[in-house]
């Protein structure tokens, strides 16, 4: 399952040494229900290769303007704390299981 990060712990999180994906998310926005399922999925395929996490913008504010995001569904995939990669938009499972194996 996808883990629930928000502001006070989102730093913390994506320094933990695993690669660590970030899905930028609201209630409201129809694609990211649409790949709500598709998180989920990642995080039950890649539990103890990476970290799979689900930032709903509507309940923080400093992560999603730190990252400048602009549109959601974005996806950031970082490393070390660094963002490696990113996607905005609707996308497929199968790009998301690329760029987490790029990282591991």
């Amino acid at each position: 399952m996808a883990l629930e990060i928000n502001d006070s712990n989102f730093k913390e999180i994506i320094s933990c040494g695993k690669p660590v994906v970030v899905d930028f998310w609201a209630p409201w926005c129809g694609p990211c229900k649409a790949l709500g399922p598709i998180i989920e999925e990642i995080a039950t395929e890649f539990e103890g290769k990476a970290v799979v996490c689900k930032c709903n913008v509507d309940d923080c504010v400093d992560s999603p303007s730190d990252y400048g995001i602009r549109n959601i569904p974005t996806v950031i995939f970082f490393k070390d704390g660094e963002v490696k990669d990113k996607v905005v938009g609707s996308t497929t499972k199968a790009a998301i299981a690329d760029k987490i194996n790029a990282l591991l």
